[in-house]
């Protein structure tokens, strides 16, 4: 059995449908399944069992010998949380608890880091282990996922095979829960279909234009791809960047939106909310050499190609993966 946590979100249920379609069926689904808005994330999902997070710990003790792979990609992911009560409970010490349990049943594991932990990237964006405690995220959400990726770097047991993935802007299908935190291209649709126009972010500083701010945008699909490579080779344990090695402006993410519904571009711009100013990320570029190096050889889907998929193939009729 293959543990999928998370389950009901956006990433894992895509890993979830992915494992399907190579013919595993055999998983178990974990996740707060009372989200009623999630519901059509996983509801088609072929599955052993969905198991309530708040009893996981309990169930893997009974069930530890049967399982081959636990992928944990549950987590509170919302950046504008200040509660850091919330992700010490959520993301820390759900996490850690995982850990512990892979580490004592010998169980590969497989976990969400974010390249939020990189903050505003004054030392790259390099999935090194030796920069790890420099790092200085820009919010809570990244404090926490770097806090775990510190205190599992110090672990001197550890299970027979770990990744910490440090996943950089994921957009596709199953996100249409994600409210604020949705991707751009989300947001593009939906503001199209209202008002026939897109809001991007205007610069706050000199050396940017207005939606030339730049990230590394990286298709879901991908995603579970890499996902599903780790878990079948389990090269050299360790944190792993998951991007596509090519930053791309906003500006051609809402062009490409429009392309994709052929339409003619109108984008304007408005003042980035003053909550998150300060915290933003103008630039996020992953280096994706570890990785390579690791024998990861699939190409990553281009941002043209991939905002067409999402917006003809799912935003077009809400379908999900």
């Amino acid at each position: 059995m293959i543990i999928v946590t998370g389950a009901a979100g956006f990433i894992a249920s895509v890993v979830a449908k992915t494992l399907n379609n190579i013919g595993c069926n055999d998983l178990i689904l974990v996740d707060d399944f009372s989200k009623i808005e999630k519901a059509d994330n996983h509801n088609h999902i072929r599955c052993k069992a969905r198991i309530e997070r708040t009893v996981f710990q309990e169930w893997m003790g009974q069930h530890h010998n049967e399982v081959e792979c636990v992928i944990h990609l549950g987590a509170r992911t919302d950046t504008t949380e200040t509660d850091y009560q919330v992700f010490q409970a959520l993301n820390i010490d759900y996490t850690f608890s995982i850990w512990e349990l892979c580490t004592a049943y010998r169980i590969p594991l497989i976990y969400a880091s974010s390249a939020a932990t990189y903050g505003s990237g004054e030392h790259g964006y390099i999935d090194r282990h030796d920069i790890v405690n420099d790092l200085q995220p820009l919010n809570a959400y990244g404090r926490s996922k770097n806090e775990i990726d510190k205190w599992i770097l110090k672990q001197e047991t550890c299970p027979p095979f770990w990744a910490g993935l440090k996943f950089f802007n994921v957009y596709g299908p199953n996100e249409y829960h994600k409210g604020r935190m949705a991707s751009v291209i989300l947001h593009a649709f939906r503001q199209i279909n209202e008002t026939g126009q897109v809001k991007l972010f205007r610069s706050h500083r000199p050396d940017f234009k207005d939606g030339w701010q730049l990230r590394d945008f990286v298709y879901v699909k991908d995603v579970a791809q890499v996902i599903l490579w780790l878990m079948q080779h389990q090269p050299e344990s360790g944190l792993y960047n998951v991007g596509t090695g090519k930053a791309r402006s906003f500006f051609d993410l809402a062009d490409n939106t429009f392309k994709s519904l052929n339409l003619n571009s109108d984008i304007v711009f408005i003042d980035t909310p003053s909550d998150i100013r300060e915290k933003y990320q103008y630039f996020t570029e992953a280096d994706m050499t570890k990785l390579r190096q690791a024998g990861y050889e699939q190409p990553f889907t281009s941002l043209e190609d991939g905002v067409a998929d999402y917006v003809r193939n799912y935003l077009v009729g809400q379908r999900y993966f």
